[in-house]
């Protein structure tokens, strides 16, 4: 399971790399929106700004806030399907 959840996120990773930036974007806007996506953006500038020495880890650590958001609404998601009987 752990080695499934990394491929994919190497895969990920990898898709949005090679993605032109228009395209890039456009997926952004679609799936967070500009609100999220400037709230992104300004706590990470706020957080790499307080300690410029630990940008590897905030970058992590970044990059794990994502991935437990994403956890969080797919739950969250799962639990407002009534069971099938």
């Amino acid at each position: 399971m752990e080695n499934d959840k990394k491929a994919m996120a190497i895969s990920f990773i990898n898709d949005i790399r090679t993605m032109e930036p228009s395209i890039l974007n456009a997926l952004i806007v679609r799936e967070a929106g500009e609100e999220l996506a400037q709230f992104f953006l300004s706590y990470s500038a706020n957080l790499i700004s307080r300690d410029p020495e630990r940008v590897l880890e905030n970058t992590s650590s970044l990059m794990l806030m994502g991935y437990l958001i994403r956890a969080s609404e797919e739950k969250k998601r799962a639990e407002q399907i009534p069971a099938q009987a």
